[in-house]
């Protein structure tokens, strides 16, 4: 690209990775991001790498100087990245690549792992189901079924809100508690004919959480994500240059309505008792609006976003259609419900089908004219 060597001039350098140019050439008035593809191709901007780090800088009249300057400040940078990255607590699980590019923020994912000790149950010795309320105080509880009957409910109620689930044979399963403080009824229940269902075992736990956003972090049966999960390094990589949590949410946002596109055979033959699988519906690119909510919450959630699925029913041309969508908490601003990008005038709806679908899907999603909450995962 001829005429850029003697206009290239530094304006600031940093590290990038993923591709992501950090390094500006200046031309005239106007700053460019350095097109490594061109730039460096052509000998007009130059690269150092160590680690899994690279630094690009436009060539200057006296470069040794100035390649001195970025590499002894990238050596104590890398060595502080080093250290931290060795810091942790119990609970929680980090992901790998933990960078900072380009925003304040850390993109660094973070999953809550749920735990099943047993130490505090609702059951007793012998029976086929057992309620773990071991980590109320973090917002869950576990329960496993290991019973021949196929077809096993969970009935969870709290100040007059009655939450049914399915249980799955053999598996500790994580529920979350949504209602806040206070006394939770629990119940496990066994199919005996038709829609008879016979009590296996039932009890109660008064509930206190220590932190009021804790139900809306970890994964449970509906989000279901681990720090191994694609879902989880997908939203990592969105996450990395943002400069605030409202930017992660907007990135996740266009990203899921770019991506994943409406499944209209799938939205026909769902069957009652469905379990979003948010790496497939990453790795399809396909799937209904509880798979997309699904998704954008298990990446939010693992960018330490507080973030809630919710399902309910969506009012509008005379009928209602239920559905499922989510809302988030931001610092600052509290918790915005169905609404996820706010571009400088006003917020728009959250809901990521309708906008992915533009309409289209209207017979299985609804016009999105009055959201009716009915419970919150």
């Amino acid at each position: 690209m001829p005429g850029r060597k003697k206009d290239c001039a530094l304006r600031h350098f940093s590290f990038f990775t993923c591709g992501k140019p950090v390094v500006y050439w200046k031309k005239g008035k106007s700053a460019v991001p350095c097109d490594f593809g061109d730039l460096c191709s052509e000998g007009k901007a130059q690269f150092s790498g160590f680690a899994d780090f690279m630094i690009c800088w436009c060539r200057m009249k006296k470069p040794r100087k100035l390649q001195k300057r970025i590499m002894l400040f990238a050596a104590v940078w890398m060595t502080a990245v080093f250290l931290l990255a060795g810091c942790g607590s119990g609970g929680v699980s980090v992901g790998t690549s933990a960078q900072q590019s380009g925003g304040n923020r850390d993109a660094r994912a973070q999953v809550l792992v749920p735990q099943s000790p047993e130490e505090r149950v609702i059951g007793e010795d012998g029976q086929t189901a057992v309620i773990d309320v071991s980590n109320v105080s973090d917002g869950y509880v576990t329960v496993r079924y290991t019973g021949n009957n196929e077809k096993v409910k969970l009935k969870i109620t709290c100040e007059g809100q009655e939450y049914t689930y399915d249980l799955r044979q053999g598996v500790a399963d994580v529920f979350p508690l949504t209602c806040g403080n206070g006394t939770y009824q629990f119940g496990v229940f066994e199919n005996i004919g038709g829609n008879q269902y016979s009590t296996l075992l039932s009890g109660s736990a008064d509930v206190e959480i220590r932190g009021e956003f804790l139900p809306y972090l970890y994964p449970n049966q509906y989000i279901a994500f681990t720090a191994d999960s694609a879902a989880v390094a997908q939203g990592e990589q969105l996450a990395q240059g943002a400069a605030d949590d409202l930017d992660v949410v907007a990135r996740v946002y266009d990203y899921v309505v770019g991506t994943v596109t409406y499944d209209y055979d799938k939205a026909d033959t769902v069957q009652t008792g469905y379990l979003p699988d948010v790496d497939e519906t990453l790795q399809t690119e396909k799937g209904i609006c509880f798979d997309y909510a699904a998704l954008m919450t298990a990446m939010l959630r693992s960018q330490r976003i507080p973030t809630k699925l919710v399902i309910g029913y969506v009012s509008g041309g005379g009928g209602q259609v239920y559905h499922a969508w989510i809302s988030v908490y931001i610092e600052g601003q509290g918790w915005v419900d169905n609404i996820i990008y706010f571009d400088g005038t006003d917020w728009v709806r959250m809901d990521p089908t309708m906008a992915s679908t533009g309409g289209g899907a209207g017979k299985y999603t609804g016009d999105g004219n009055q959201y009716n909450a009915m419970y919150t995962y």
